[in-house]
């Protein structure tokens, strides 16, 4: 790890103003994924400004009905909040089937968006990867890339996007807040991550001295029509190789409203609202179910270890779909899929 400098900023605008005048500076708050990255000198900020101080950690009721996240609320705080528990089951179950309790503890809402991948080639400064070099190439291409991405991947870049949180938020529809040098704004969470193209080393629209500072969740949909599924190597502690976030809102017996997102599969969360929109004014079937994973993964190409994702995410869309038309979610303290 580099020789670095360390301040702890008092405001929001002190710590903007920190990041935004040093090109090498960056946020560090539960430092979960940024500190990992430094020890494997992946990272390497010249400039460390905490922002564990600021008052970013409240949730709170919004006028619209929804919920406003600090970006400082630790992810297990948010998962067991009474509100997201009753309101946002969806979100609440997501986020306990990432990570451990212990980090859970320590990360942050913010963070949580931030996370980069979790690619071996990115970690391992010894290959070629365009993410963490630009121009060196693609080691995944070619090589080991078993977790890597079947959908909007690039000849630049197969890696993935890690979080399960945000996997929920991206069905969620939430709003994600960002002040900056430039002031405040609101970001679409459909617009804040992006897909790897000819700039793999970008993972999201935030400009340099930018930082997320909040997280608004719309009024509540889905409490009892829900699902999150996350398919995994190991039964715990794992990374998805594929994760659905699905949320129904039933009309008697025929489906009016549905989001559907995929996690471990893109260089982000991936929402196709054509597959959604299959579904309206339909009764749940498993060959309605069948249509829309199929119109979800169109397009879908693995890169030979990872070809099973494919066949793999197509069941696990029709197994989340089925989980929320019968009102019965997964419970993550239970690994056996439902």
């Amino acid at each position: 790890m580099m020789n670095f400098s360390y301040t702890r900023a008092e405001t929001v605008a002190d710590a903007i103003s920190a990041v935004s005048g040093d090109p090498g500076a960056r946020y560090i708050a539960g430092g979960t994924n940024l500190v990992d990255l430094m020890k494997y000198d992946v990272e390497r900020p010249g400039r460390l400004v905490d922002i564990t101080r600021l008052p970013l950690r409240d949730i709170e009721a919004t006028p619209a009905g929804g919920l406003r996240i600090g970006a400082l609320v630790p992810n297990s705080d948010l998962a067991y909040d009474p509100r997201v528990e009753r309101d946002y089951p969806l979100l609440a179950s997501a986020i306990l089937a990432g990570a451990s309790a212990q980090l859970r503890n320590a990360a942050t809402t913010g963070g949580n968006l931030l996370q980069r991948t979790r690619c071996y080639y990115f970690y391992d400064v010894g290959t070629p990867c365009n993410k963490r070099a630009p121009g060196t190439g693609c080691g995944a291409i070619g090589g080991v890339n078993r977790i890597h991405a079947i959908l909007g991947a690039s000849e630049s870049c197969i890696a993935t996007h890690p979080s399960d949180m945000c996997v929920a938020l991206a069905a969620l529809e939430a709003v994600v807040h960002v002040a900056g040098p430039e002031g405040e704004r609101t970001v679409a969470f459909e617009d804040f991550h992006r897909l790897p193209g000819d700039r793999p080393e970008i993972d999201n629209t935030l400009k340099h001295g930018e930082m997320i500072t909040a997280v608004e969740l719309p009024a509540p949909r889905f409490g009892t029509r829900h699902t999150y599924i996350k398919l995994r190597d190991r039964l715990s502690y794992a990374f998805a190789l594929v994760s659905v976030a699905a949320g129904l809102e039933m009309d008697g017996g025929s489906i009016r409203e549905a989001r559907i997102a995929l996690g471990g599969v893109a260089h982000k969360p991936w929402r196709v609202p054509e597959a959604e929109a299959l579904l309206g004014g339909q009764e749940p079937s498993r060959e309605l179910f069948g249509a829309a994973a199929e119109r979800l993964l169109q397009g879908a190409q693995g890169q030979g270890e990872n070809d099973f994702k494919i066949e793999l995410a197509r069941r696990a869309v029709i197994r989340a779909l089925g989980q929320a038309a019968a009102g019965t979610p997964q419970v993550q303290s239970v690994k056996s899929i439902n």
